[in-house]
């Protein structure tokens, strides 16, 4: 049975939009009107690679079995969806009208698939560890979330790297790194089943009678999605330093033994709140992908550009481990540059420069 889906996010939102598109499911991406325009007008693609194949293919939204459709987020219609997908930046959530429509969706008790990299707090309070916990700072606007019942909040682990080629439309984007999505259940076998059914389609999508990498694979552990968090403080914000932007790879490789210690030291935080072992990548496997991501992080990048909120899962990092009474120097450098960084974009700002 083809479900309705909503994603609020047309980049990063687009590569799963077209593993259920291509699965035969309908999806309606918000986004801003000379984008939804565009993606009416041409539709999206998205460029990955099969295994053993030299060329990434381009997989055009047109072409497939599945609906799409892209509007702004005033004119969404709530009663059509089936899911919500979460797959814009978490300060843009503070937007007039994007906080008007999730206020929409909260009421109308719709449940919530994140593939944010920074959780919703109320997937947090899922977890008894996190639940009395003291975390608003970490977020441009806490109050956002407030109205969301946790049970009807899940993480999607955004594994895959993903860009919007910058020489491109905004309709395109281009797959990096195709590893899968890792999202933990809901409180609902219901939602669950949902979950589930989409999985099972994407699982079986074929491409020229060739496998389609990026799945969707769930999992009962609410602790699976956090194995990011390593990666993340690991990699990703360490591409911020107090200079230029740097890559993952050299994040992560310029100081190998360095990095490992801090990506110890946060899968050991979440070891603390309840992951398992089994939960986590080992740090091997990590550092053997951030080999190929030659780019600076996403959040690097908007800091480069002059963004004046990025996501801050390193922030709520520090705040879970000083709050664990377990610090770590590595990490608030690591929270103080990217404070300083933002600082200079604000200061920069307001005083008419760039």
């Amino acid at each position: 049975m083809a479900r309705n889906i909503l994603i609020l996010g047309a980049s990063y939102g687009s590569l799963l939009a077209t593993k259920l598109l291509m699965a035969g499911h309908n999806v309606t991406l918000v986004c801003r009107r000379k984008t939804a325009d565009l993606i009416n007008r041409d539709g999206t693609e998205v460029r990955i690679k099969l295994r053993d194949e030299a060329v990434h293919r381009a997989i055009f939204s047109r072409d497939l079995p599945g609906k799409l459709d892209a509007t702004t987020p005033q004119d969404v219609d709530l009663s059509r969806y089936d899911l919500v997908g979460l797959a814009m930046q978490e300060p843009q959530y503070t937007n007039h009208t994007i906080r008007v429509l999730m206020i929409k969706i909260a009421t109308a008790g719709l449940p919530c698939l994140s593939i944010m990299n920074m959780p919703p707090l109320p997937y947090l309070k899922r977890i008894p560890a996190l639940a009395k916990m003291d975390l608003d700072e970490a977020y441009t606007n806490a109050s956002v979330w407030e109205r969301f019942k946790p049970g009807l909040v899940t993480l999607c682990s955004p594994d895959p790297q993903a860009f919007r080629p910058p020489e491109e439309a905004a309709n395109v984007l281009h797959v990096g790194l195709p590893t899968n999505f890792k999202a933990a259940a809901f409180e609902d076998d219901k939602h669950n089943k949902l979950l589930r059914e989409l999985e099972a389609g994407i699982d079986a999508v074929t491409l020229d009678g060739k496998d389609v990498p990026v799945k969707l694979k769930v999992f009962d552990s609410l602790f699976v999605p956090l194995a990011k968090w390593s990666m993340l403080l690991t990699g990703n914000y360490r591409c911020i330093t107090p200079h230029e932007s740097q890559s993952i790879r050299d994040a992560v490789h310029g100081d190998l033994k360095l990095s490992q210690s801090i990506y110890e030291h946060v899968d050991g935080i979440a070891r603390r709140l309840g992951a398992d072992p089994v939960d986590q990548v080992p740090f091997e496997k990590y550092a053997k992908a951030a080999e190929s991501l030659l780019k600076p992080s996403s959040a690097a990048r908007a800091v480069a550009s002059g963004a004046p909120f990025i996501e801050r899962v390193d922030l709520l990092v520090k705040l879970v481990s000083d709050q664990l009474g377990a610090s770590s120097a590595e990490i608030d450098r690591t929270v103080q540059t990217v404070d300083q960084k933002l600082n200079e974009k604000i200061v920069a700002g307001g005083s008419g420069s760039e």
